[in-house]
């Protein structure tokens, strides 16, 4: 939902959206009030480990940490934990390509759980003032961004998230109509949403389906021929043996610890960025491995759970990423780049079986 009002302007005090539902056109304008207006801070930790501790995917939403990571509590650590309820919000500090300010998250999925506060900075708002499906509208189209973004100094981090003062995030300016209008938006919004889902479920419906016919299209461990071939290369004889050196060139990544810049130009790809989709990301503007389109980009090593070892990112354009340490780079030779990369994830071990 975009509504371009943010502003610094202590005078403004009202706006206008640019489309309004007629029964509430004559409704007047809407009012800009600070968030913590009608919000509050959540500060209680969670004392035991009756709580589903939770984790968020920006663009997604909070999510529990089994499905995400595969891994509860351990120890003690649930003691570093705030505990949110069905409707509150969580911040997530940490930046991603998508959302560079941080994500804020409602949670939706669970009636109770647990987020660390390391990282998030949680708050609840008087659903009397506020729905929180309305103001959770808002945030997935990144309309805290707008306002976080300046307050954020460059290269301010503490325990690898964005240092933002939770009284910052408290005095964010909201636009807000009456409730009847902030509920009619929410349920033509929430509509939409559940029609992204339906596409979405079909979308991994499909995914499982390339997966299935990947395993027919690649030789199965210890044949020669796919089980599925087309027609023109019925006749095409048997795939021959070769290995990975033979088909590509291999350079190992290079160290960028000591030149990130959040206002980097170049994407620095490291097992993490490999390893949630480009999700935690991070920048400098001294490549020391640059990466050209068509390469591969294989994980060597993945600290501390191996994971990640072994997945690859192919590369989508020149000049925009750098290869770090841990990860190698692998420069096709003859071998069609996409179909190599399409190798990696077919879910058999077949480790030897060539290209051509």
């Amino acid at each position: 939902m975009k509504i371009d009002v943010m502003t610094k302007d202590k005078d403004t005090k009202t706006v206008v959206p640019a489309l309004r539902f007629p029964e509430f056109s004559e409704n007047g304008e809407w009012t800009i009030v600070p968030l913590k207006k009608h919000a509050k801070l959540i500060t209680e930790k969670a004392k035991n480990r009756n709580y589903i501790p939770l984790s968020v995917t920006s663009g997604v939403g909070l999510v529990s940490q089994m499905e995400k990571f595969g891994r509860e509590i351990a120890g003690e650590q649930y003691k570093n934990y705030y505990v949110i309820n069905k409707f509150d919000f969580a911040y997530n500090k940490s930046a991603t390509t998508s959302y560079p300010e941080g994500y804020i998250s409602m949670l939706k999925n669970f009636d109770r759980g647990a987020v660390p506060n390391s990282i998030f900075t949680c708050f609840s708002v008087d659903k009397n003032e506020i729905n929180p499906q309305y103001l959770d509208q808002l945030f997935q189209d990144n309309f805290h961004g707008k306002w976080l973004r300046n307050y954020i100094e460059i290269g301010s981090r503490a325990n690898g998230a964005l240092s933002i003062d939770s009284k910052i995030l408290l005095n964010m300016l909201i636009p807000l109509p009456k409730l009847k209008e902030q509920l009619k938006i929410k349920d033509c919004l929430s509509c939409l949403d559940d029609l992204i889902s339906a596409v979405a479920d079909k979308i991994e419906t499909l995914k499982e389906y390339k997966k299935g016919l990947m395993q027919q299209l690649f030789p199965a461990e210890g044949k020669t021929t796919p089980a599925f071939r087309f027609p023109e290369f019925q006749n095409a004889g048997e795939w021959k043996d070769t290995t990975l050196g033979e088909e590509v060139y291999y350079e190992n990544g290079k160290a960028h610890e000591n030149d990130i810049n959040e206002t980097g130009k170049y994407i620095v790809v490291n097992s993490k960025f490999i390893s949630t989709d480009g999700e935690v990301v991070k920048y400098t503007d001294n490549p020391s491995c640059l990466a050209n389109k068509g390469d591969i980009l294989m994980v060597l090593s993945d600290v501390p759970n191996g994971r990640a070892i072994a997945k690859c990112f192919i590369v989508d354009c020149n000049n925009k990423y750098t290869v770090n340490q841990r990860v190698c780079k692998l420069t096709p030779k003859k071998a069609v780049a996409l179909l190599l990369y399409y190798s990696t994830t077919v879910p058999l071990k077949w480790t030897n079986r060539s290209l051509n």
